[in-house]
């Protein structure tokens, strides 16, 4: 896969031999302050390309979520994506957070995508489970 940086960017990497999302980094140029209840999309200074019939999905690291109450707003990145690779990162937390340049903050992981064609009909096949939604199969 190619990968283009800007300057001072880190290149994402595997930290664990069985890890299943590259650790992506914060391109600050001042630290920000991330407040109780607010968003930000951290820049990364990370470009890719990546290859058709694939998706890079943003997802939260568990140490931020864990420690802080940070977690990601959800993001795929299509294959035909060319911009760069910011971290949606809301603060579901109780206390302030400063995020500098360089923290690891968010990770990248990559699926094979399975495209469907849609056909419209008037009614959908019976299931035992219906329309039975949140905690219908138990707690």
């Amino acid at each position: 896969m190619q990968i283009k940086l800007k300057p001072g960017a880190t290149l994402p990497t595997y930290q664990t031999e069985g890890a299943a999302g590259m650790d992506l980094h914060a391109l600050l140029d001042t630290p920000f302050l991330l407040a109780p209840g607010k968003r930000f999309y951290v820049p990364t200074g990370v470009f890719i390309a990546i290859p058709p019939g694939f998706e890079g999905h943003i997802r939260p690291r568990s140490g931020l979520a864990l420690r802080h109450g940070i977690t990601t707003l959800s993001g795929t990145i299509d294959s035909d994506y060319r911009g760069e690779l910011k971290a949606g990162l809301i603060n579901l937390g109780e206390e302030d957070l400063v995020i500098c340049s360089g923290e690891r903050v968010a990770q990248i992981v990559f699926s094979p995508i399975v495209r469907m064609s849609l056909v419209q009909v008037d009614e959908l096949d019976e299931t035992v489970r219906g329309e039975g939604g949140f905690g219908s199969t138990g707690v």
